[in-house]
């Protein structure tokens, strides 16, 4: 966790509330170190700003690292149907890959 970028983070998003890409950026830096802040930081970016599709990825591979499993299923669903309706190809595949590694992880519970 960098603080000073997390400083910066935080004054970019006082300055540009309404952009999702700083609430973005401020959840990637909490992943690895405090989790449940970086969660925190997706359910407002879901709530928000749903059609950001960057979220989706990153939000259900955290709720699964939480063992949150249901609503990983979930995030991995409507992020394959956003990236549908966005026609992005890229995303699409990109989820799609995840979900199935995330359900063949599931299958050996």
């Amino acid at each position: 966790m960098n603080q000073e970028r997390i400083d910066q983070l935080n004054q970019f998003l006082q300055e540009e509330p309404g952009n999702p890409f700083n609430v973005y950026a401020l959840a990637m830096e909490y992943v690895d170190s405090r989790p449940e802040q970086a969660r925190i930081y997706f359910d407002q970016l879901l709530a928000e700003h749903p059609d950001y599709l960057p979220t989706y990825y990153h939000a259900a591979a955290l709720n699964a690292d939480l063992e949150d499993r249901d609503k990983a299923a979930a995030l991995y669903e409507k992020g394959i149907a956003l990236a549908q309706a966005q026609m992005n190809q890229k995303t699409l595949q990109e989820l799609q890959r995840a979900q199935q590694a995330f359900e063949d992880d599931e299958d050996e519970w």
